[in-house]
């Protein structure tokens, strides 16, 4: 790479001609507006989104509330402006809009913002701070029949009340400490360094100490507003809530929650705990040795909650998630849908508790599906090729709301018939970008017959004299599937410059049954492997498709999957490895949760998997990409495999220490490249480093780089 690339793939916004498309300049792509998450009012009549926007100087997203109308006659409404942005909405029952933000306004003290509990009221008017404590609001939880609402906030295990936290944190600040002892595993998570400080429960109530009136001394409040405080409904919980579900019922009187239970040897599993929001009793109603639960929605008439039981892996066995119903007051799990081969993911019950609304990974798409209480049938119902999220009942029970995305739209917010499956886009506050290409689906079979199959993004031009060079693109996980819109991973950058991009689901890949995934299970350099081979196999095959000019790409487990390939063949002219797993007998005790990694990868198999073993046979040049912040993947794997390729693969350094392979390193980025200009950045380095390799031309790197 020279310094000195093309528009587009610099994202240079000065560009003699505009761009065909958004995905034509990196400038334009990344201020693309991100719809996620969605809320529904009690009355149905409201519908509540988050939308991300880049801020002024183009560093960083900020997250606003946009209000959508269900009937899709009205457009969309902006909610909220601050530049500190808004999050966590959720509906109370009597209307109000509660979410989070780090609004100015809510500091506890200028040094140490923190983000706060904030209430849009029903009858409109300006937000408010509800609660505004050091520590901050962690997320919002709101009974879908009451007017309760509850919080998760962080606390320090050591302070007796808010006033004692708030004392220990300013200790820590004043002195700048920032040590944490641990007595107990994990001590980190994806991107997060835990503890001191420990997830608690909260109700929000009224304060009557406070007279009845607001204020809490916070800005935007008045005389007419009601104070409120915090009681902890779930005691002292430990660690125990660290990264998991919590659901409330209609009533608000019950939460149902997941809690880590600690075990020998550096081991937890989830169990299921009820906790009366009233008297804070805690019950546990699950808890069973190889079994973590999760729960989902609770029954309209408080009497039921949906559990999603997962059976830990082990060497031999991929793990299984399960269906299942529980009495909320106790007693035995009980199986829905047993036959069903998929893994759910429960968003909500029909108005009559007669079933419920589930989506899962299926054949490359992600439906809803209605599971029948009684009998357990499967109906799907929404028939396109989207991924589905969010998934809300309106009360007149005939109609459901969702987010909704494919690889031919990013997200937005639809309006599904339940009785046909007709989905109506609602008015949005973004247009559906174009799509500077076309999408199809191949599929080919796997030497023990099993169907391979996944999606060809392809430039419109591709065929005739102008074959199009190919990318083959790796999924992580590598329990997932290549099903939705990812900001991240986007194909049309690539086809925007004339690549075709093949995402295949090959052997683990969820929405192809449990056999599919154990059919790779343990020997991710086996069936994975072959599968990804085969399906390049059959696409090279047609006239559209320049088997000449090929690069493989991966992150995460599709970073393993990369650098396996690079070991194993040498048909690819370029690999890309992010955020890659390397030597995995270094990788297992050094992940954030080496307690899944215990259980599922002995020494053996980890000898026998492991790409560090084979980098002698790596002759093909390699682009890795690591952040250092990545604690799922930590950073030495980046670094190890870096040092190896200069020291050991056929492409190793020469005598001038010149080497063709390249390391783009992120200090401040973790397992995702979050950060605007970041991801520009990693887009105009890898169309650089494929420019080079795949279609023999020199191209700038941006100057951002300093080179």
């Amino acid at each position: 790479m020279t310094s000195d690339s093309s528009a587009a793939a610099s994202g240079n916004p000065e560009a003699a001609n505009p761009p065909e498309t958004p995905f034509h300049d990196l400038d334009h792509y990344i201020a693309l507006p991100r719809i996620s998450g969605l809320t529904l009012s009690p009355d149905g009549q409201r519908l509540v989104t988050s939308v991300a926007t880049l801020n002024t100087e183009s560093t960083e997203y900020t997250t606003a509330l946009w209000e959508l109308d269900p009937s899709g006659n009205v457009p969309a409404r902006r909610l909220t402006r601050s530049a500190k942005g808004e999050s966590g909405a959720a509906f109370a029952g009597d209307g109000s809009l509660l979410f989070t933000s780090a609004r100015p306004d809510s500091k506890p003290a200028e040094d140490q913002p923190a983000k706060a509990l904030w209430e849009l009221p029903a009858a409109g008017g300006e937000a408010r701070v509800v609660i505004a404590r050091t520590g901050g609001i962690s997320s919002v939880l709101t009974a879908k029949g009451s007017t309760d609402s509850f919080v998760k906030a962080p606390v320090l295990p050591g302070s007796t009340d808010e006033e004692s936290d708030a004392g220990m944190r300013a200790g820590r600040q004043d002195n700048k400490v920032a040590a944490i002892l641990h007595s107990g595993y994990p001590v980190r998570f994806w991107d997060s360094d835990l503890g001191p400080e420990q997830p608690r429960i909260f109700a929000v109530e009224a304060d009557a100490t406070a007279g009845g009136r607001a204020g809490n001394g916070r800005p935007g409040t008045t005389e007419e507003e009601t104070a409120r405080k915090l009681r902890n409904v779930g005691g002292d919980t430990g660690e125990g809530l660290r990264e998991t579900a919590t659901v409330v019922s209609p009533d608000g009187k019950t939460i149902i929650t997941g809690m880590n239970k600690p075990l020998a040897k550096g081991d937890m599993r989830t169990m299921l705990v009820r906790i009366n929001t009233v008297t804070g009793a805690r019950t546990v109603l699950l808890d069973e040795d190889g079994m973590d639960f999760r729960p989902g929605p609770i029954s309209w008439d408080n009497s039921t909650v949906v559990v999603v039981s997962e059976r830990h892996s082990t060497a031999a066995e991929a793990p299984v998630e399960r269906l299942n119903l529980l009495p909320v007051a106790g007693g035995e799990l009980q199986p829905v849908a047993s036959s069903w081969d998929r893994w759910p993911q429960p968003h909500a019950w029909t108005l009559d508790d007669s079933a419920l609304l589930v989506t899962a990974d299926d054949g490359g798409r992600s439906p809803v599906f209605s599971v029948s209480i009684q009998g357990g049938e499967v109906t799907r119902v929404t028939g396109d090729d989207a991924a589905y999220t969010d998934v809300v009942v309106s009360n007149d029970g005939g109609t459901a709301y969702a987010v909704r995305s494919s690889y031919l739209l990013p997200p937005e917010v639809v309006r599904i018939d339940l009785a046909s499956g007709e989905t109506t886009r609602l008015p949005a506050p973004a247009e559906r970008p174009t799509i500077p290409g076309r999408l199809e689906e191949v599929e080919t079979r796997a030497a023990d017959g099993s169907r391979i199959r996944a999606w060809l993004a392809l430039p419109n031009d591709a065929g005739g004299s102008a074959p199009a060079p190919l990318l083959l693109w790796i999924h992580g996980g590598p329990l997932g599937s290549w099903n939705a819109w990812t900001w991240r991973w986007n194909p049309w950058l690539m086809t925007a410059q004339g690549y075709a991009v093949l995402l295949p689901d090959p052997a683990l890949s969820t929405g192809y049954g449990q056999d599919f995934i154990q059919r790779g299970w343990g020997e991710w350099g086996e069936n994975p492997f072959t599968d990804l081979m085969t399906i390049t196999d059959e696409v090279e095959r047609r006239p559209d498709i320049d088997e000449t000019r090929t690069a493989a790409m991966g992150g995460s487990f599709g970073g393993y999957m990369a650098n396996w390939v690079a070991g194993h063949t040498d048909r690819f002219d370029a690999v890309v490895t992010h955020a890659s797993l390397w030597a995995l007998d270094q990788f297992g005790p050094t992940t954030d949760a080496a307690f899944f990694w215990e259980k599922e990868m002995t020494p053996e198999r980890a000898r026998l998997n492991s790409p560090h073993l084979h980098v002698e046979n790596i002759r093909t040049p390699m682009l890795v990409i690591h952040g250092d912040k990545d604690y799922r993947v930590p950073i030495g794997e980046g670094l190890r495999l870096w040092y190896e390729l200069l020291s050991k693969s056929a492409l190793a350094a020469d005598e001038n220490g010149d080497t063709e392979h390249r390391f783009l390193y992120y200090p401040n980025e973790n397992h995702w490249i979050l950060t605007p200009q970041h991801a520009k950045l990693w887009y105009s380095v890898v169309l650089g480093f494929l420019s080079e390799y795949v279609l023999g031309k020199s191209v700038d790197l941006p100057k951002e780089l300093g080179i």
